[in-house]
């Protein structure tokens, strides 16, 4: 637990709430919403607790319950107000704003009545190409501003897992009869699997038999792929590794492994674009998303 972030910025705030920092300081002065902290140095900081309740607060309001009224109740009473219309709005971006919450409180209850509601009136397709993935581009910006620690990110990505895990086991039945196999693995040192493990959940959906094996597997795994008189397409995602000065050099051990074995590799993601000048074997795809790839399949 000691990579939770206890200590947040009034810009860490307009970064997670989507709220000004100059409306937040409005909401402090005129209605005592939030008391923040100051360093010895003097400088302003907000705990976790200020960053759930400002959360609760914008998801109330968002859904036009006045300022004015939010700063009249209680903790506990805005607390539990913010909980039942989390469970009850199936808007997407009240939802979004619901999983923000979640992550932050490490809420798992939370997050599975947000779920359980979308469903009532999503596919699980939809639910995670209009929340799971504006909600995931969330999470990265707060990456990029340092906003989100280690363990937030962990536990809601862990849980966004297990539900494509559930939806692809409930596929596995309605398999047809294919000659194709797709291969799906990230490079080695690679760990961030949630966009190739829902290419996995559309494949099955479209009835494809695939193997998925997982994070972080160096080439020489795919031996016994290659040798297999079997029509397969290893499809792997690029989104840290391998190190961009090695890129090229990756590539061109995958074109060495594939040109004469009869199988095809596919390679997603924006990283692709450095090594598309090379001359590569034409039996090596390369899509920027997963959507793009899913429209050629």
């Amino acid at each position: 637990m000691n990579n939770i972030k206890l200590d947040f910025t009034i810009k860490d705030l307009e970064n997670i709430s989507g709220i000004k920092a100059h409306t937040i300081r409005i909401w402090e002065k005129r209605y005592n919403l939030l008391e923040p902290k100051r360093s010895e140095t003097n400088i302003r900081f907000y705990s976790n607790e200020d960053l759930q309740k400002l959360l609760n607060i914008v998801l109330l309001n968002n859904n036009d319950i006045k300022i004015s009224k939010i700063s009249k109740m209680s903790d506990e009473e805005l607390i539990l107000q913010t909980r039942a219309l989390a469970f009850e709005t199936s808007l997407n971006d009240e939802s979004i704003n619901a999983l923000k919450l979640s992550m932050f409180q490490f809420d798992k209850r939370l997050f599975n009545n947000v779920y359980e509601k979308l469903l009532e009136e999503k596919t699980f397709q939809e639910i995670f190409q209009e929340v799971f993935i504006p909600f995931l581009n969330d999470v990265g910006l707060l990456w990029q501003t340092d906003t989100l620690k280690p363990a937030h990110e962990h536990f809601i990505s862990n849980l966004i897992v297990q539900k494509i895990l559930i939806n692809t086991e409930k596929l596995q039945f309605d398999i047809s009869e294919s000659s194709k196999t797709y291969v799906l693995f990230l490079p080695e040192n690679e760990i961030h699997e949630i966009g190739l493990l829902y290419l996995n959940y559309e494949l099955v959906l479209r009835g494809a038999h695939t193997i998925y094996l997982g994070q972080s597997l160096p080439l020489n795994n795919l031996d016994y792929f290659l040798e297999s008189d079997n029509e397969i397409c290893f499809i792997t995602s690029l989104t840290i590794k391998p190190y961009d000065d090695k890129i090229e050099d990756y590539f061109k051990e995958i074109d060495v492994m594939i040109r004469n074995s009869g199988k095809t590799f596919v390679a997603i993601g924006q990283k692709v674009n450095q090594v598309k000048h090379l001359d590569l074997s034409p039996q090596i795809h390369l899509h920027n998303t997963i959507t793009d790839l899913l429209k050629v399949i």
